[in-house]
């Protein structure tokens, strides 16, 4: 009978042991999950930059004469290849920018125009060309406001905002059959930005937001996880812009004074008025 006794003081002792391997287990979970936080990103980052390097230097370097290959210098002088890592990217940029360069002059302009008019002749690759090189235009045309601002459009239906860039000015048909001013705007889908929709938006109906792009397309890759914060002055985080909320009285306001902004002291009537 004594052996199946339970010593009070070695039950007392266990509780306090029990405690402390939760804290210390709690603690190295929590060291773990920091260095989670801290080396996926860089390993992540430094797997698509090897990746990258790789895939052009293997596209690249074999073209490379073996004259003009650094390699075969450094072989002689080494007795050994060691293959410069990068070397098919500077020779990708060095090329760029010598093309970019050319074609600026008269006659590269002339070279650049007498190719467009021969692809222009073929009946699907001016199709895919001219596409392409629109876009690149708008994208890359430092004039250009297409991705440059982030917006709050309200979106599919009243009450509910999403996050989308301002992808230019409505022009041609669109315009003209509207009334409104209107903005392309493009929505797009997490946690892939590169699909999305395109909508048509009066330009009163937008909110500009104050983030910039690439802290709008982290928020909406991590499906919100990660917010930027409000940078605006103190004074202006305080004033509601819109709402969320679908009540009668602030529909109403809504559909006589149009916009989806709030108006400068409805906010508490239209609170007080959904009691």
């Amino acid at each position: 009978m004594s052996k199946n006794k339970r010593d009070p003081k070695a039950t007392s002792t266990d509780k306090p042991n029990g405690k402390r391997r939760a804290r210390l287990f709690r603690r190295i979970r929590g060291y773990f999950f920091a260095g989670i936080l801290v080396t996926m990103p860089l390993a992540i980052t430094f797997a698509v930059a090897r990746w990258f390097i790789l895939f052009v230097d293997s596209q690249i370097v074999p073209i490379i004469p073996a004259a003009w290959n650094p390699d075969t210098y450094l072989k002689e002088v080494l007795g050994f290849e060691i293959g410069l890592p990068g070397l098919g990217v500077v020779i990708l940029l060095i090329t760029i920018t010598l093309i970019g360069t050319l074609a600026a002059g008269f006659v590269g302009r002339y070279v650049v125009n007498l190719g467009e008019n021969i692809l222009a002749r073929m009946p699907v690759i001016r199709s895919v060309y001219s596409s392409i090189k629109q876009i690149l235009e708008t994208v890359l045309q430092q004039q250009s406001q297409a991705f440059r601002q982030a917006v709050l459009v309200e979106y599919p239906r009243r009450g509910i905002w999403a996050v989308g860039f301002i992808t230019g000015e409505t022009e041609g048909e669109v315009q003209n059959l509207t009334n409104e001013e209107v903005l392309n705007i493009f929505l797009p889908t997490t946690p892939n930005p590169t699909s999305g929709f395109l909508l048509f938006v009066p330009r009163e109906d937008l909110v500009i937001l104050s983030m910039s792009v690439e802290e709008a397309v982290k928020m909406v890759i991590s499906g919100g996880i990660v917010t930027p914060p409000d940078r605006r002055p103190l004074s202006d985080q305080k004033v509601a812009v819109v709402s969320s909320r679908t009540y009668e009285n602030l529909d109403l306001d809504r559909e006589k004074n149009g916009g989806t902004r709030l108006l400068k002291g409805k906010k508490n009537n239209t609170h007080s008025s959904s009691d």
